[in-house]
């Protein structure tokens, strides 16, 4: 029997053309078993770039039940979520530490404004939007991509709490719908978008250039003002001390009649 993979029948893009990717700039709607079958490629593995087929992913959603809350350390509190697709996905909390939580500033001890975590002697919550989440409660969650022990990871973006089953229900619809209609099949890359995106990044380049050529002349001409100004106050200086001479020699030549 011939152990050959057969060859994927799509192409993977260079990454100037993920801009116009469904879901390099989306909240992709994933569960978690197909976030934890997402693949890394070697061109992209420091840049928190995952993929499915040749779909560039970096933010998905994902929606389920806490099935384990776990106050790792000061800094992180971890979600387990359990959607019901075979597989569990970790949600990362990153808390403010002490040394930079400042409660005048910041509407919550979390890096998202609507999470709070409580942690004092003998009680451990956590809140989002001041309703507290329990073994059992079903989130929405948005997030970015990281792995952690080989397996993926999220960290929490922004969250809310399911309430109702027709919520949950229409979620997972929504899931299903787009995993149908865009991660099912492979991303196609025309000619007339290939030739829109070169197009695009041409005049993103020109003005880039314009600005740094603008920008060097204006630097040019804040130092020809700077060196002016300071060439101009250091003869008014030399003026001023002729004259103090001047006058020093004069009053002196009065003293000695």
């Amino acid at each position: 029997m011939s152990t050959l993979q057969s060859t994927p029948q799509y192409r993977l893009y260079p990454a100037y053309c993920f801009r116009v990717s469904p879901t390099f700039n989306a909240w992709v709607r994933m569960t978690a078993a197909d976030v934890q079958a997402l693949r890394t490629e070697p061109d992209f593995q420091s840049q928190h770039i995952y993929f499915h087929l040749n779909h560039p992913i970096r933010f998905v959603r994902v929606v389920g039940v806490v099935v384990a809350i776990d106050d790792i350390n000061l800094r992180y509190t971890v979600l387990t979520l359990d959607d019901g697709s075979g597989a569990n996905i970790e949600v990362k909390i990153v808390r403010l530490t002490t040394d930079i939580y400042n409660p005048a500033e910041s509407p919550s001890n979390t890096t998202i404004d609507n999470v709070n975590v409580i942690s004092q002697p003998g009680i451990f919550e956590v809140t989002v939007d001041h309703q507290q989440v329990d073994i059992g409660t079903v989130i929405n969650a948005k997030a970015t991509l990281s792995e952690f022990r080989g397996a993926k990871q999220l960290e929490l973006k922004r969250i809310r709490i399911v309430s109702t089953t027709n919520e949950e229900a229409q979620a997972w619809a929504e899931t299903a719908v787009f995993k149908q209609a865009t991660l099912s099949k492979p991303w196609r890359l025309t000619s007339v978008e290939h030739k829109k995106i070169t197009k695009e990044i041409k005049l993103e380049r020109k003005k880039a250039q314009e600005y740094e050529r603008r920008k060097v002349e204006h630097d040019a001409k804040k130092n020809e003002q700077r060196k002016a100004r300071e060439e101009y106050l250091a003869q008014k200086e030399a003026k001023l001390e002729v004259r103090r001479r001047k006058e020093n020699i004069i009053m002196n030549a009065g003293a000695l009649i």
